[in-house]
């Protein structure tokens, strides 16, 4: 779940830098300070999602890149695409690490 969390926010980081690129040439410098801000929240974010706060920063990040989308139009897309790959990853890792901790658990049976 960390692993596949810790992508989509890289990635979004990435995104979000080439937004800035778009945005630098038709609004003002604190629409760019703002998205530089939430590309580097991306990065930090993706680097601490041990603990449960980090899952909720991380969720509030993907609206304020869906958000972005009122100065860059086509995060409106890319926000909807990253909103469905966070979740995504959330069910996913989720349904991993269930697998996982049977595993090791011994809760599959080897054959003889």
């Amino acid at each position: 779940m960390k692993v596949l969390g810790a992508s989509v926010l890289a990635m979004e980081s990435l995104v979000m830098g080439f937004a800035l690129l778009l945005a630098g040439k038709s609004h003002s410098s604190s629409v760019i300070i703002f998205g530089g801000v939430v590309a580097i929240l991306f990065m930090a974010v993706a680097g601490t999602l041990r603990g449960k706060w980090a899952w909720i920063v991380g969720s509030i990040l993907q609206l304020v890149l869906f958000a972005y989308g009122f100065f860059v139009t086509t995060m409106f897309f890319l926000g909807l695409l990253f909103g469905g790959l966070w979740i995504a990853a959330i069910v996913v890792g989720r349904k991993g690490e269930a697998a996982r901790a049977s595993l090791l658990k011994g809760g599959v049976s080897k054959p003889q």
